[in-house]
């Protein structure tokens, strides 16, 4: 998916679940091959147009709002469903501080992390997107979220980078 965003997309996060000492290689790889630039978050990184922050492995990611700007904090706490990092400890920050000025994703995956986190991100007026059975490696993921209802679109994972652009805020 962050392939098919535009180079001046807006600032974006991302959990996948990774284990420590994978998060970093994997985000120098997706930096390579994708027009954003990309990178394994550090605590109090800022979230930037045109970049993309992968949580690190064995670290929950969470945003945070100073001022007019917004940023990421790493802490390591406890794993939240099983998980760390977790999908929903991030969208329910982003739930928190960004509300109707952002969009969620969530993809292929086993599990239910990240469905009650996108039922915040929806309820707090964020648009919310999920991967389709069809084009998933494994439907868990995005099969809970949208048994809870937490989701505006169900698409083909070619389709989801470009249906996002559309679903910005003015001015995102």
């Amino acid at each position: 998916m962050l392939q098919h965003l535009p180079a001046d997309a807006p600032g974006t996060v991302i959990v996948l679940h990774m284990p420590p000492g994978f998060t970093k290689s994997f985000a120098k790889r997706l930096d390579s091959i994708c027009q954003m630039r990309v990178k394994e978050a550090q605590h109090g990184d800022r979230i930037l147009s045109g970049h993309a922050l992968l949580a690190p492995g064995g670290f929950h990611m969470v945003v945070r709002r100073s001022g007019g700007t917004y940023g990421v904090e790493v802490t390591n706490t406890e794993p939240v469903n099983r998980h760390k990092p977790s999908v929903d400890v991030l969208m329910h920050s982003v739930a928190e501080q960004l509300g109707r000025n952002a969009v969620g994703v969530i993809l292929t995956g086993m599990g239910n992390d990240g469905a009650r986190g996108l039922l915040a991100m929806r309820q707090a007026g964020a648009r919310t997107v999920a991967q389709d059975e069809a084009s998933c490696v494994v439907f868990g993921m995005p099969k809970e979220a949208i048994g809870l209802k937490a989701v505006d679109d169900i698409l083909p994972l070619d389709q989801i980078a470009s249906r996002v652009m559309t679903l910005l805020p003015p001015g995102s």
